[in-house]
């Protein structure tokens, strides 16, 4: 399924650090957050509007009826339903089938619980996951499109996604059929990290073609569903797990789509969230156009090449360290070749006298001061008065 249809800095962590806690505690914890996520009727948003009154799913899953419909959007029935979880939800046999399947579970107060979904409106409360996040995969950029997509734009993103995974970027997408899969199989050749989130359950595979897709992606970064494991596909699941697409992404690239996409819903999720949103131009006679063309008279960035979108991506919030052990302030450094990396690591987030950064970096001062000017220019440092540079 394409990111169109409608149906039809974490450390890295194994099944068993997130299925068995090292103490009762978080055990309880844990088994708390998933009943909370298998009640029927308690989504994302209600299930935040919920612990922001109790304080943690225990203490609602506790709760009186009485203080239950308190909440916002919680009435009689819910309140019932929710009261009864502990006695008709088997939570021992889903953590069971969890262990069984390689599926780790993360809940929102485990460390290795992406950070950047803790930032979002309405995270989910709990994720599963087969395979596993790494720190690196803080580099992260969505691609999504259309499901019917034109061989345009399948190789767009295959091209795109393979040369952002070669750069170092973790290519983010939903392994729908389309530009999704383009997308998945793109970063998988280039060798490089790819995280597929599910609509369905990760025990219920959508589209079931894509099953051999799934495993390589597993074992090659993650696949990530906020759905209970055996969840079949539901028409209202997709465009809700595309705001999780883009909250693991630090931008959205959206490969063709019509003006009724569903990677039009991923890019707005993505503006709400303050992620960058980023299209690729097509023919301007092709329906298929119409969505990102849309988008770039909006705003949305044009992009022709990974260059494209690694030079318009934003600074950090946290420095992320790469496969190589290095640290990256900046997606932009991923561009870098050896000698601007040695004078930019030379400059300080503090104000640096040029005298300093030759000191530093061992290099000629012409070598230093056309560099800086390269690096200036990539929106990585920044000259101040004086003999001063600091990085942006």
């Amino acid at each position: 399924m394409g990111s169109d249809e409608l149906l039809s800095e974490p450390d890295s962590t194994s099944a068993a650090d997130s299925l068995l806690p090292t103490s009762g505690a978080a055990d309880e914890s844990l088994a708390s957050a998933l009943m909370l996520s298998l009640v029927p009727g308690v989504g994302p948003r209600l299930t935040m509007a919920l612990l922001e009154h109790f304080g943690s799913p225990a203490a609602v899953l506790a709760a009186p009826m009485s203080e239950l419909r308190r909440v916002s959007g919680v009435g009689t029935k819910l309140s019932q339903v929710i009261s009864l979880a502990r006695e008709q939800i088997d939570v021992a046999a889903e953590l069971e089938l969890c262990r069984k399947n390689a599926i780790t579970i993360l809940a929102q107060g485990n460390d290795a619980y992406p950070r950047v979904l803790r930032e979002i409106h309405d995270p989910p409360a709990v994720l599963f996951m087969q395979g596993n996040l790494l720190p690196q995969d803080g580099l992260a950029v969505a691609i999504v499109g259309a499901r019917h997509a034109t061989q345009y734009g399948l190789a767009q993103a295959e091209r795109l996604a393979g040369s952002l995974a070669r750069a170092g970027l973790t290519i983010v997408s939903g392994l729908a059929r389309g530009t999704d899969a383009a997308a998945h199989r793109g970063a998988l050749a280039a060798g490089g990290r790819t995280v597929a989130v599910l609509g369905s359950g990760l025990l219920s595979i959508y589209p079931p073609e894509h099953a051999g897709l799934a495993a390589e992606v597993a074992a090659q970064g993650a696949m990530l569903s906020e759905a209970p494991p055996r969840a079949q596909p539901m028409s209202g699941a997709f465009p809700q797990r595309n705001r999780l697409i883009s909250g693991l992404s630090l931008g959205v690239i959206v490969v063709e789509a019509s003006n009724q996409s569903g990677a039009l819903i991923t890019a707005r999720h993505a503006m709400e969230q303050g992620r960058e949103v980023f299209a690729v131009p097509g023919r301007v006679d092709s329906r298929m156009s119409h969505g990102c063309h849309r988008l770039i008279r909006d705003g949305a960035k044009l992009v022709e090449t990974a260059d494209d979108v690694l030079e318009e991506l934003g600074p950090l919030v946290e420095a992320t360290v790469r496969s190589d052990g290095q640290k990256v302030h900046h997606p932009a450094e991923l561009l870098l070749n050896e000698l601007e990396q040695q004078v930019l690591a030379a400059v300080s987030a503090e104000p640096t006298t040029i005298d300093r950064v030759l000191a530093t970096s061992n290099l000629s001062t012409p070598q230093v001061l056309s560099t800086l000017s390269v690096l200036e220019m990539r929106r990585l440092v920044k000259r101040l008065g004086g003999n001063l540079v600091m990085r942006v």
